[in-house]
């Protein structure tokens, strides 16, 4: 079905009835796919990386797309004209899901980073290949150290590459918007570079937060206009964050805003 199994309207609506018919082929050929392709690519992206680190993110891509068909999944994107071959930008995005970073790897072309936390970083394969891409880790219970990862994340948008981050520093658990943490739009601000908005809708119905039974489904990428941020002031992050907060709802359904 285009609009996957379970209504746009309430993603948790008769969920448990089309999560045990799928259950068989999810966990007989999605999960198991999921962790030999993670293996594969994570040895594979080591290997490249030995001669560029930027050669291993396009490992990534490859991988996200496979485990995004393994599960009769597919993804659009619409506004990525407004994005600009060699620019690199502050991406901040919504999170509903696990299933958002593959969505967001199987469609961008241009190098990015993910600013994820610490924990992932010990995550066998994942946490490996995350680590020698560059990814950038925060630790969430140290605060301080926390703002000096991401501003050693400078350089990254100097020499080209994006930098993302999901604007309510963790997945929304009902696949609603939450409210937006400071970090993006600090890091943005410090090193003037653009913000780059992006709504992720869909991926809550596929996989929510807080369960391990996927769905397929159809997910929606929209890419909005970056957000200049040279020249302004720390005194203008309120009304950025409001500015970035309705450019991403503008690309959500009315359940995922309430």
């Amino acid at each position: 079905m285009e609009e996957g199994l379970v209504p746009r309207s309430n993603p948790g609506s008769q969920r448990w009835f089309w999560v045990m018919l799928y259950a068989p082929w999810a966990f007989l050929v999605v999960y198991p796919w999921l962790v030999l392709s993670t293996m594969l690519g994570a040895i594979g992206g080591f290997l490249v990386s030995l001669l560029r680190a930027d050669f291993a993110f396009y490992f990534a891509g490859p991988w996200a797309k496979g485990l995004i068909l393994a599960n009769f999944s597919r993804v659009t994107i619409t506004g990525f004209d407004k994005v600009q071959p060699g620019h690199a930008y502050v991406m901040v995005s919504n999170h509903q899901s696990h299933f958002d970073i593959l969505a967001l790897l199987s469609r961008w072309p241009h190098q990015f980073r993910f600013v994820m936390k610490q924990e992932l970083r010990s995550v066998p394969f994942l946490g490996w290949y995350c680590g020698f891409l560059g990814n950038v880790f925060v630790d969430r219970r140290d605060h301080a150290r926390s703002v000096a990862s991401i501003k050693a994340a400078i350089p990254l948008l100097e020499r080209g590459v994006s930098v993302l981050f999901f604007a309510e520093g963790t997945r929304s658990r009902d696949g609603r918007l939450q409210a937006f943490k400071k970090g993006a739009f600090n890091f943005a601000l410090e090193s003037g570079f653009p913000i780059l908005p992006i709504s992720i809708s869909g991926t809550h119905r596929i996989l929510p937060g807080n369960q391990l039974g996927p769905l397929p489904g159809h997910v929606r990428m929209t890419v909005h206009e970056p957000i200049p941020t040279a020249g302004l002031g720390i005194d203008q992050k309120e009304a950025l964050m409001q500015q970035v907060r309705t450019a991403i709802s503008s690309g959500l359904t009315p359940f995922e805003l309430r």
